[in-house]
């Protein structure tokens, strides 16, 4: 007999991108901020927002289907986390952003293979047991983390500038977009593509906001970012926590 399993993470649709996006962009000034504005310190910032994305994890994976709450909490808390671990090893351990992006990059595909090898499928519609949602954690975390090097090395490496970067790592989202609805690449795929580049998109986006007109940016205070993307992020969270249900079964 067939049994049926609930898939663990969100449904895309528009308001997953936004969230996401912003949650990235959340990541990357909320990090700065706790950091440098409240005077904690990258290393001691990094331990304490791990340990709290720590019990984030152990409270989504409880829920055993997707919980709007807990689910966008620990993407919010993977993207600081993830934005504190490139930032600790670059600043505090001198490792260059380029070494980084390749450490990061071999890292991920590597968790993409051992996943596929073990689960046959890298689609987000059959995460429906722990071995599944354990590779997908693993994956967002490193993949914030590459995304934040990876955003760095264009805009300031590069020198290329916020905006500029912000328009490229835009630009691949849509092209992912296009070659999806075209046919010329898979769901999976394009999912990939678009779901690994939202992070330099919300890292552009975060220092384009807060970085002084001298450094490229616009000078927005950081505490006015943080609450006007946290209000959105909250209130997006409440609409899809009390909608009406839809849980997506998949039948094994």
């Amino acid at each position: 007999m067939k049994k049926e399993l609930i898939n663990r993470v969100a449904e895309l649709g528009i308001l997953f991108w936004v969230i996401k996006i912003f949650s990235t962009t959340v990541g990357e000034t909320a990090a700065d901020y706790i950091s440098v504005n409240l005077k904690l310190g990258l290393s001691k910032t990094t331990i304490l927002m791990g340990l709290i994305t720590i019990v984030v994890v152990i409270w989504n994976f409880r829920q055993k289907k997707y919980y709007p709450p807990s689910y966008w909490l620990l993407i919010v808390m993977m993207s600081i986390e993830g934005t504190l671990i490139t930032d600790f090893l670059v600043e505090n351990l001198s490792v260059s952003l380029l070494t980084l992006d390749v450490i990061f990059t071999i890292a991920m595909a590597v968790v993409f293979f051992l996943w596929y090898k073990k689960e046959k499928s890298l689609s987000i519609h059959s995460i429906n047991n722990d071995a599944r949602e354990k590779f997908y954690w693993i994956i967002v975390l490193t993949t914030f983390a590459l995304g934040t090097g990876v955003g760095d090395t264009v805009s300031e490496y590069l020198k290329v500038g916020y905006l500029y970067s912000l328009i490229i790592f835009g630009s691949i989202f849509v092209l992912a977009g296009i070659l999806y609805y075209t046919k010329i690449i898979n769901a999976v795929l394009a999912f990939w593509i678009a779901f690994i580049v939202t992070r330099p998109i919300g890292a552009s986006l975060g220092d384009l906001f807060i970085q002084t007109p001298k450094d490229g940016g616009l000078g927005v205070s950081i505490t006015t970012i943080n609450s006007v993307f946290f209000v959105v992020i909250i209130a997006s969270v409440l609409y899809l926590t009390f909608k009406p249900a839809k849980e997506e079964k998949i039948v094994a």
